[in-house]
């Protein structure tokens, strides 16, 4: 049965997948969804469109909340045919991969049917409101304030590096519903609606000169009773829970399917000599690159096999977050080291991905930041996976 529907995949993505589609993504054609997407590329709304209306953009999902009800078999297969074709992931969107498990787990069901299907269906963007400015690598510090009244919290505060959100539309967020529990006790997950005349986004300008990440604050902000997963004040179990599906998706910074464009950008910085890069020393840090990425995508593998197989992820997520940081470095240190000085370049100079390059290495300094700093990371791995 699952090589039958090999073959019916393998059929359907032949037919109707569009050869852009079929390249490495690239930044701006990033499909994310929500009210602010423009499809730049058009194919990517065809193919967009066509992978929602299969149900494969949440292909494991339950039909009923926008996904296909696949197997994890029928799922590999699909992700294994994608990667044969070099097909694009139609849609990247942290509803799917950060709230979507949580609302599967702890959501009610009027939840479920009210926000699962528009995220597969790409119609909302969410972001991601956990780290404040005295509450980062300390999270159970924040200070974010919800109070019930009646049938409505109303929230004070401020969240900081919140990804998008300047162009999200919804916000899952952590907040102190008990001001005089210990840290974690008191902290609830709540959805909150980013069009609130009391929401205010400020971009943060970084150093490669985007401003992906932001501030945002709240100001008597009100959010439906019926916004709150799970318990009231016990959000810290379900804030915990996303980080791990958030940390092993991170991961995927080591590896964003341009294994080939890399190695292709290099040949054109360094040449070639009998098929090969002409210099052996670059030459020998991409094949350990290639190597060392390989064998992560396949721990990766085992690790989501033994997941649908019924094991709950637990902190070897760290490790997985800890070394694809690492290895989304590496990769742009060895495409600025082939590039030489043609990589310090910046508006006005040099060839136009050139330019790219230098910005894409200066954000993957933010790698090891993001979702977890690296410090943290080992420090769980050390406690929690080794025992130490």
């Amino acid at each position: 049965m699952v090589e039958q529907f090999r073959l019916e995949v393998r059929s359907w993505l032949e037919a109707n997948c569009p050869p852009s589609m079929r390249t490495p993504v690239i930044e701006d054609e990033v499909v994310m969804g929500g009210k602010a997407e423009r499809f730049k590329n058009p194919e990517a709304k065809i193919w967009f469109d066509r992978m929602v209306a299969k149900g494969w953009t949440a292909p494991q999902w339950p039909k009923i909340y926008g996904g296909a009800g696949l197997t994890p078999a029928e799922a590999r297969v699909l992700r294994e045919e994608m990667s044969r074709l070099n097909c694009r992931r139609p849609l990247f969107s942290f509803g799917y991969w950060m709230l979507g498990p949580v609302l599967l787990q702890y959501g009610t069901e009027e939840q479920k049917l009210e926000h699962l299907p528009k995220i597969a269906r790409g119609e909302v963007r969410w972001c991601q409101g956990y780290s404040e400015p005295e509450a980062g690598s300390d999270l159970a510090s924040l200070r974010t304030r919800a109070v019930l009244q009646g049938d409505q919290f109303i929230i004070n505060g401020s969240k900081i590096w919140t990804s998008i959100a300047q162009e999200s539309d919804w916000i899952f967020c952590l907040v102190r519903t008990d001001p005089d529990a210990i840290k974690q006790k008191g902290i609830s997950f709540v959805l909150i609606d980013m069009s609130d005349p009391g929401v205010k986004v400020e971009p943060i300008l970084l150093i490669s000169g985007a401003s992906p990440f932001c501030e945002v604050f709240f100001k008597d902000v009100r959010t439906p009773a019926k916004n709150l997963v799970g318990p009231l004040n016990g959000g810290w179990q379900i804030a915990k829970a996303l980080l791990t599906h958030e940390r092993l998706n991170i991961d995927e910074m080591g590896d964003r399917g341009e294994e080939q464009s890399l190695e292709d950008r290099l040949r054109q910085a360094v040449g070639t000599v009998d098929g090969k890069l002409a210099d052996r020393g670059l030459r020998d840090r991409l094949a350990a690159y290639h190597m060392d990425n390989q064998a992560f995508r396949m721990t990766m593998e085992c690790d989501t096999a033994l997941q649908k197989a019924g094991h709950a992820p637990g902190a070897a997520s760290s490790v997985f977050k800890w070394y694809g940081s690492e290895l989304g470095k590496r990769k742009f240190e060895l495409l600025m080291e082939g590039l030489g000085n043609d990589s310090l370049v910046w508006d006005g100079h040099g060839a136009p991905e050139d330019n790219q390059a230098t910005r894409d290495w200066l954000r993957s300094k933010g790698f090891s930041i993001e979702g977890g700093t690296s410090e943290i990371q080992l420090n769980i791995i050390a406690k929690q996976v080794l025992g130490l």
